[in-house]
């Protein structure tokens, strides 16, 4: 390590322990331990411009290990982002743009949020899928347009993830070459030493994957051994390719290294001098960068900006050589088009069809306007009616495959979407029953925190699952999902609605849950585009309603019929269609007001799922036709009878509600 490279990290390893004493919180010990590889990997390897950290095809990293965050952050600073000495004096500070974990969005150069272990691998693995399929769609002789790593830095507790595995399994049997892991294996978690819960062999559990496996034995000061190892790692293209780096946490601080107390607290100030004079370090007060590491930053720059010039000059080339080509690619990587969204044509279907066949039918119309589209089952393909036609499936030897075969790994095929949202150049969908949204939850809500419009297609979405009985039939998780922010959970009742689903979903600001039935419904007259609201007046059944029905999905049929029957009997009705809830409470007080009247107390909610969150719409003098108990096994017409989904439930509950 020469004595530049050294003062840099130790640089990276200060700063850091004092934004996090400064702040009273945070994880010091990765930083102190992981400076080193990081820094080699930025410095030596890492293709990427801090002042344009947007650069299409520019490596990315990622810091699975999320609660390192601070090293991430002085890196960034170190290296040119746009993250001043004031942004780490603020490091988890109200406001602030150095959050506790990374968060996409705050600083420009983030690719990800972390924190979740192991979700971050899972990402990174999205990444690289992504590069290797739009390389497979953009690359031409003498182009390569895209052509790029993925790196990720993790911990040992990200290795002990479920997630990871799914992911790392599902890399290697793909065959991607361009991903890197890059494992702190300090050995300590905040439990204490790992052997009392993780002292497999990683290396061989990797190379069982299909990965390369390289192991650093000195990570804390032998930086030409790490360097030595991201360049053979580089070399391998035939898979991927993980370093295990052994390092200490907490290095240079004696009094805490290799401790666990270094993971999760403050070194304390006396700790902090301890440190500054094991490191050498000569220079008075904090936050301070030496003038040595400032100019080699600046040294730095000139190189990124070289590298990306270069790739400018030769994608102005490809532009003029190949003009269809470059038209594709501001397809795939600009907006979606307006004229796709008010598109009437993705409203035309015939007669009865379930949901999913629905579904199926608008996924391979989208397939045709867009050809960044990209996304799979979890070895549901057939019962989601989630492959898109004549396309091919992404493996080592056909790249261009736009549909995945993720195996049945929810979380991990979630996570992994997350990670291809990300790269650029993508819509991915994900889909599988709706029930084991319970599996890919958490990597749904880093979608959603992230604001990443993921398409999750969720089929099989009631107990009209039938006789699979009550593992597979949802009850609570129509609620769940709408209870979490900026998520959008529709449940369309026709093959219109579905339609609207998708046309909303790629515009949205938040992943899309679609839940999707297994049974036939009705194909009604007044579905469309006005779905597109979120719910809106399906079909008023005479003047002045005096009771108003809301349904959602395969109820809304019992609705209609309640509704018609009651109008026979000399009562007016009105029934409201609400596919996505999350949608409606968007819309103005006023469109809301006209759809479900105040003056309309006398109602009836009938949904095929949990009643929370439903009282909001059905009111002191209203009722619910729901379900709040598991299901049972059964044929699905006897399941819904059994529990009350039937025309003479919900007219029995609505006569209670008109004598009321």
């Amino acid at each position: 390590m020469n004595k530049s490279d050294k003062l840099s990290i130790n640089t990276i390893r200060i700063l850091s322990a004092e934004a996090i004493q400064k702040a009273s919180s945070g994880h010091p010990g990765l930083p102190l331990g992981a400076a080193p590889m990081a820094y080699t990997l930025w410095a030596e390897h890492l293709k990427h411009n801090p002042k344009n950290p947007s650069w299409a095809d520019r490596d990315r990293f990622v810091l699975s290990a999320g609660h390192g965050s601070a090293m991430l952050y002085s890196l960034m600073h170190l290296f040119g982002y746009d993250c001043s000495i004031d942004d780490i004096k603020n490091f988890r500070q109200l406001g602030s743009k150095t959050a506790g974990h990374p968060e996409h969005g705050y600083i420009d150069g983030i690719e990800t949020t972390t924190g979740p272990l192991g979700q971050g691998i899972a990402n990174a693995v999205g990444l690289a899928m992504a590069e290797a399929h739009l390389a497979a769609m953009f690359n031409k002789p003498g182009y390569d347009v895209v052509d790029h790593y993925t790196y990720v830095l993790s911990g040992d507790g990200c290795l002990m993830e479920g997630v990871a595995s799914e992911a790392c399994s599902l890399a290697g049997t793909q065959k991607l070459g361009k991903l890197i892991l890059l494992y702190d294996r300090n050995k300590i978690t905040i439990e204490g030493e790992t052997d009392f819960a993780f002292d497999e062999d990683v290396a061989k559990r990797y190379e069982a994957y299909g990965w390369q496996t390289i192991t650093v034995e000195d990570g804390n000061e032998d930086t030409a051994s790490i360097s030595a190892a991201i360049a053979k790692a580089k070399a391998e293209t035939g898979k991927p390719s993980i370093i295990i780096i052994k390092t200490d946490i907490g290095y240079g601080c004696p009094p805490v290294q290799g401790c666990a107390s270094c993971h999760g607290a403050p070194l304390g100030d006396e700790n902090i001098a301890i440190m500054k004079e094991t490191l050498g370090w000569d220079y008075e007060g904090k936050f301070y960068v030496p003038d040595e590491v400032k100019d080699a930053a600046k040294t730095r720059q000139e190189s990124y900006d070289k590298t990306e010039a270069e790739w400018i000059a030769m994608f102005a080339e490809y532009r003029s050589k190949h003009a269809d080509m470059a038209a594709l690619w501001d397809t795939c990587f600009g907006d979606v088009d307006e004229a796709l969204l008010n598109d009437k044509a993705m409203y035309e279907f015939d007669g009865k069809m379930a949901t999913r066949n629905s579904s199926n039918i608008v996924l391979n119309r989208l397939s045709v306007k867009l050809p960044q589209l990209f996304g799979g089952s979890a070895d549901l393909g057939p019962a989601n009616k989630s492959v898109l036609n004549d396309s091919g499936y992404f493996a080592p030897d056909c790249r261009e495959g736009k549909n995945i075969h993720y195996g049945i790994r929810e979380f991990g095929m979630s996570a992994i979407a997350n990670g291809m949202y990300l790269h650029g150049g993508i819509i991915p969908y994900v889909a599988t029953f709706f029930v084991f949204t319970d599996y890919l939850k958490n990597a749904l809500r880093m979608s959603a925190l992230m604001e990443l419009p993921v398409i999750y297609v969720m089929t099989h979405d009631s107990i009209g699952v039938g006789e699979d009985g009550p593992t597979h039939q949802p009850i609570e998780q129509l609620a769940g999902l709408r209870a979490t922010p900026n998520t959008f959970v529709w449940r369309p009742a026709d093959s219109k609605e579905t339609a609207a689903a998708y046309l909303s979903a790629l515009s949205a600001k938040g992943p899309s849950v679609i839940a999707l039935s297994r049974q036939d419904l009705p194909l009604y007259d007044g579905t469309g585009d006005k779905a597109l609201k979120g719910a809106y007046v399906l079909k008023d059944f005479g003047d002045n309603p005096q009771i108003l029905f809301i349904g959602t999905g395969s109820e809304v049929e019992l609705c209609m019929n309640a509704a018609e029957k009651l109008y026979e009997e000399g009562v007016s009705a009105r029934v409201v269609s609400m596919p996505c809830m999350d949608v409606f409470e968007m819309q103005l007080d006023a469109y809301k007001e006209s759809v479900i009247p105040s003056s309309i107390e006398k109602r009836i909610v009938v949904e095929a799922g949990s009643s929370f969150g439903w009282a909001k719409y059905y009111g002191a003098k209203g009722d619910v036709v729901a379900i709040d108990t598991f299901g049972t096994s059964a044929p699905a017409a006897k399941v819904f009878e059994k529990y009350g989904f039937t025309l003479d439930n919900v007219m029995s509950k609505a006569k209670a509600v008109l004598a009321k």
